[in-house]
């Protein structure tokens, strides 16, 4: 079946990295996964192998009309929408679910920011991303971005094995990584940090003092004196900073 470039759909056919991912998405106790796009159902079969249930959750028509053909007798629904307009509410699940899928690069923020903010969150978020972005997401202090302190903030990041661009059909332009996020019970920071957050890095490559000075319109005198008193460099960037200096950081402001 042709993709849709537009749905930014690749397939991935490799049998073993298919039944990696789903073992990673795996969690004892846990019996049912809502899939993310999953186009052919390579890895919904994969799923299969670990879980009773999968929710597919499809917005190409073709797609979601021809995938329960291919697996009579399965635990499978179909929900024919967008991800993001998905109301979690309608789908009767129970308390406990996963979150799996290999996903168009485009909205993969958004993806991630809809199930580690939920109200009934997933016991872990697995999924298949642009390289680049899986690294973004669990990256350390001196590497940060908004992207990854607003995932670390809500969710344990690490990442899975990296899945090269040839493994796809048609290959993309870029290598793929798979992702694991376990959302975290109590957030690490508040909203106000992460409000904080977001005006540090109004020039991401500029000193962080410069930042705040223009976002909060405070002297830079004042906002150097609150660094000393965190122990935050004068010199240090927006990426330098841990969440625990951000969260200090906030309070002192």
């Amino acid at each position: 079946m042709k993709n849709k470039k537009s749905l930014g759909q690749n397939w991935l056919k490799d049998r073993d990295i298919l039944i990696d991912i789903a073992d990673q998405a795996s969690v004892d106790g846990v019996d049912t996964v809502i899939e993310i796009g999953p186009g052919l159902g390579t890895l919904t079969s994969a799923l299969f192998q670990f879980f009773d249930k999968v929710t597919a959750v499809e917005l190409d028509d073709r797609l979601a009309e021809n995938l329960p053909k291919s697996f009579p007798g399965k635990n499978l629904e179909v929900v024919h929408k967008d991800v993001l307009s998905l109301n979690l509410d309608e789908l009767n699940l129970p308390e406990k679910y996963v979150v799996a899928g290999n996903i168009p690069y485009y909205i993969t923020s958004p993806i991630i920011q809809k199930f580690i903010h939920e109200t009934h969150k997933p016991e872990k978020i697995v999924l298949l991303i642009q390289k680049e972005v899986a690294e973004r997401l669990a990256a350390v202090p001196g590497d940060y971005s908004v992207l990854g302190l607003s995932a670390q903030i809500y969710a344990k990041v690490t990442l899975g094995p990296v899945v090269k661009r040839e493994f796809f059909t048609p290959p993309p332009k870029v290598d793929s990584q798979v992702v694991i996020l376990e959302p975290l019970e109590t957030p690490l920071a508040s909203e106000k940090t992460m409000a904080l957050i977001k005006l540090g890095f109004i020039a991401p490559r500029k000193k962080l003092a410069s930042n705040l000075t223009v976002g909060l319109k405070l002297p830079k005198e004042e906002i150097l004196k609150k660094f000393a008193a965190n122990h935050i460099s004068e010199n240090a960037r927006p990426a330098d900073l841990t969440i625990a200096d951000w969260v200090a950081l906030e309070k002192s402001l």
